[in-house]
């Protein structure tokens, strides 16, 4: 008990430390309209910039969005430019009350503050709602990530969205979160089968395709041009989530995340979200497209830039848009189940009983070693067997490599605090 009051303590302490300063202007700010955005949004896509930077943001925002997503990567930019250096040493004076704290929990409640504070200045400037990520090292951690998750939310109930990525562990703290009626955007989703899945097990807010990476996929490791790959996907699982929400099974939004080009934005139009990149949005303005000329997409089916003498199959391309009646009997079936009892174990192992290991994979160490060295985009050389075997999907695979870099990144915001704290 004396260590859960302490716990309770620091969280009390820390939310009281962020939420002074915050100065929310909820429905007092407007802003000008851009008519191209207004026939985007009218056609019935939600508008977000996939942005950390205020000053990005500031000289792009309109009315016609309404929100922001930032990401490890994202705060880490941030971070590294020194602004926040003064911040970290005032927290770090904050913890010394807490003697018994671990190097490790001191970390994750100052990029716990990092995340919450930033993500106020966000929604000081623009009325917007903001999606914080969790600490990467939470990916794996049930009731750590159910704990942060909640904190988070507390801090700006108004606004805040949680972002957990697609892990077993990410999919149960998903599933608790939205049963407490958190809003949860799931990240790092690569396909429609994974938002399926994601969908009907953890039911958030939002789930994601991550449509740029798919293309760079097969560019990087030449099997085509990589034109709508990520496309397809994403209209793939759109109407697999628009679905599900019609038929009540969910409530999930489908965001179209990772966008690359100007033209992917026109080529989607009609998706529920996007969240797109300042330089991408500039890129669509700049193609000066008449407004009668931006329609819906979301009944296209878009033919992939793929090589003529390379296999779909070679590499398992088919699970970023196909859900095969094996996943959904599985998915029928873990219903029957009493979830939440379920360790993130577990839920590997009845998708392996279930014939479904291909979608979560019982990753060895090894695995996961070569997929941190690999970065952001996998070779397909060092994954070719297990593609073709179908031991693995490729959505999956993309999946490991995203966890990989959000960490990679995380560890660097993670240093930057160290090399801080060292001049303290």
């Amino acid at each position: 008990m004396k260590t859960e009051k302490a716990k309770s303590g620091v969280a009390e302490q820390i939310h009281r430390f962020i939420r002074d300063s915050f100065k929310p202007n909820f429905g007092k700010l407007t802003f000008k309209s851009n008519p191209v955005w207004q026939r985007l949004h009218g056609i019935g896509s939600a508008l977000w910039f996939d942005t950390g930077s205020i000053d990005e943001a500031q000289q792009r925002w309109t009315r016609e969005f309404s929100a922001l997503t930032t990401n490890n990567t994202l705060l880490n930019r941030e971070i590294q430019t020194g602004r926040y250096d003064g911040l970290i040493s005032e927290i770090t004076d904050l913890l010394t009350s807490y003697p018994k704290m671990t190097s490790r929990q001191r970390l994750l409640e100052i990029a716990f503050v990092l995340n919450a504070w930033h993500a106020l200045r966000l929604v000081e400037k623009f009325d917007a709602n903001v999606s914080v990520e969790e600490h990467t090292d939470l990916a794996n951690d049930v009731a750590i990530a159910v704990d942060y998750g909640r904190r988070f939310y507390e801090i700006c109930p108004e606004r805040f969205i949680i972002k957990i990525p697609f892990t077993p562990a990410g999919l149960l703290a998903t599933r608790k979160l939205s049963a407490e009626g958190i809003p949860v955007n799931h990240t790092l989703g690569f396909s429609a089968r994974q938002n399926y899945l994601i969908a009907r097990v953890a039911k958030p807010a939002y789930v994601n395709v991550f449509l740029g990476r798919l293309n760079s996929f097969v560019v990087d490791n030449k099997l085509g041009d990589g034109s709508y790959i990520g496309e397809k996907a994403t209209l793939a699982s759109q109407k697999a989530i628009r679905k599900l929400r019609e038929s009540g099974l969910s409530p999930s939004i489908q965001i179209g995340a990772s966008f690359r080009a100007g033209g992917q934005i026109r080529d989607l139009a009609g998706i529920d979200v996007m969240t797109m990149p300042p330089k991408v949005a500039d890129e669509f303005l700049s193609l000066n497209l008449p407004t009668d000329q931006i329609r819906d997409k979301t009944a296209e089916n878009y033919t992939v830039g793929l090589n003529k003498d390379v296999s779909s199959d070679s590499f398992n391309l088919n699970t970023l848009w196909e859900i095969d009646d094996k996943l959904i009997a599985c998915i029928d079936a873990l219903e029957n189940e009493d979830i939440n009892r379920f360790a993130p174990a577990d839920l590997v192992e009845f998708f392996r009983i279930h014939k479904c290991s291909d979608v979560l994979v019982p990753w060895s160490d090894s695995q996961i070693a070569t997929s941190a060295k690999e970065g952001k985009i996998p070779k397909l050389e060092n994954w070719h067997r297990e593609l073709a075997n179908k031991i693995i999907g490729l959505d999956s695979l993309m999946n490991l490599a995203g966890l990989n870099s959000f960490t990679t990144d995380q560890q660097a915001m993670d240093l930057r605090v160290r090399q801080v704290l060292e001049k303290t």
